[in-house]
């Protein structure tokens, strides 16, 4: 029943099978997902894969056409907004222009009756907290991006949600200081122990903030993992080419033993990878990172071809190569004042480790 308590509930944020339409479009198709209490948590995905109404759903904000929300043990799948344990920051930090930054971070707390000298004692202290009390007098027009940004999460976090919903927070601002403010936010969070949910299309952004991201694609979630395991073990083809640069290489298993096949791509010589489920005579797509690859020897090369691009990007040269087989790489490699890259049409020979390729699921 709504606003029961829920036993033992593993996660601050459990999602059952949730599902929005808007029309004839799921927006978001039966998700399931939990968040465990004080992680830093993305949603990633491309524009239109969902991630935002799920961040809506989970604020209250939008309601489901079906499933369940709970949030710190309790099922809120029909509670209104404003009596849920969250907080949101939105893209645009949707400030109030004619107020004063103190005020502005006041809000929420005179909205819920709070006495005077408690308010003001509060928002001194989250000011502080974010080194902006110089400006509590400001208006938000006098601010830059990032004291802007910070007076945003001020409001959210004054009032001590126990979720933090955070809607493309660092997209207004420009690159060098939403770097710093990646820095900042992670820390943030480490010293509050406070969870955070985030929403980003940034896949930097996901990767250098999150302990997990969940991987959104046409309104499902299609992996959820660290960031590291998304982006060395990809769930399959989709995930493999939206987080990180990637190379695909369309083969057959000739034959497994022991956790391992030897997969054909067309190069003459069998490429040795991890097996997973794959059987012998199955078209299987193998996935390698444009950096895991090298230029070698003869006698270590595990494959050979010509190079069709090359192209100085300062701190590397990309590669484009063609195989034997007839397919293309791309290969980077780091500059580190070494000799220039081979030139169009040079022939080189290239290896990488074993794990390097990843046979996908699709």
């Amino acid at each position: 029943m709504s606003g029961g308590r829920v036993a033992h509930a593993p996660a601050i944020v459990a999602l059952g099978a949730v599902s929005k339409r808007f029309g004839s479009l799921p927006a978001v198709d039966g998700v399931s997902l939990e968040v465990r209490r004080g992680e830093f948590f993305s949603l990633l995905g491309a524009s239109g894969c969902g991630k935002t109404t799920l961040l809506r759903l989970i604020a209250g904000l939008e309601q489901p056409d079906s499933g369940l929300i709970v949030l710190d043990g309790i099922d809120m799948t029909r509670t209104p907004a404003h009596r849920r344990p969250v907080n949101t920051v939105f893209q645009s930090y949707a400030l109030f222009p004619h107020m004063t930054v103190a005020r502005n971070v006041a809000f929420g707390l005179r909205q819920e009756g709070l006495g005077r000298a408690e308010t003001e004692a509060r928002v001194a202290e989250t000011l502080a907290l974010f080194d902006i009390a110089g400006l509590a007098v400001r208006r938000p027009h006098e601010l830059s991006g990032g004291q802007r940004q910070r007076v945003a999460l001020c409001r959210a976090l004054v009032k001590r949600p126990k979720i933090l919903l955070l809607d493309e927070p660092l997209a207004a601002l420009d690159r060098r200081l939403r770097e710093q403010a990646r820095f900042e936010l992670k820390g943030l969070q480490a010293r509050l122990g406070i969870t955070f949910v985030m929403v980003t299309h940034d896949q930097d952004e996901a990767m250098s903030l999150s302990g997990r991201v969940a991987v959104m694609d046409r309104g499902r979630i299609v992996q959820v993992d660290t960031p590291q395991a998304i982006y060395e073990r990809p769930a399959n083809r989709f995930v493999a080419g939206f987080v990180g640069d990637a190379n695909f290489l369309e083969g057959r298993v000739l034959r497994t033993t022991s956790g391992r096949a030897e997969v054909d791509v067309g190069t003459g010589r069998p490429l040795d990878v991890g097996a997973g489920d794959a059987k012998a005579g199955q078209p299987v797509t193998l996935m390698i990172r444009p950096e895991r690859i090298r230029l070698a020897d003869a006698g270590e090369a595990l494959c050979g071809g010509t190079v069709v691009a090359s192209a100085y990007l300062g701190n590397a040269s990309l590669l484009r190569v063609r195989l034997s087989g007839g397919q293309v790489v791309e290969v980077r490699l780091p500059s580190l004042g070494q000799a220039p890259p081979p030139a169009e049409g040079a022939a080189v020979a290239l290896a990488w480790a074993e794990a390097a390729p990843v046979l996908l699921a699709d």
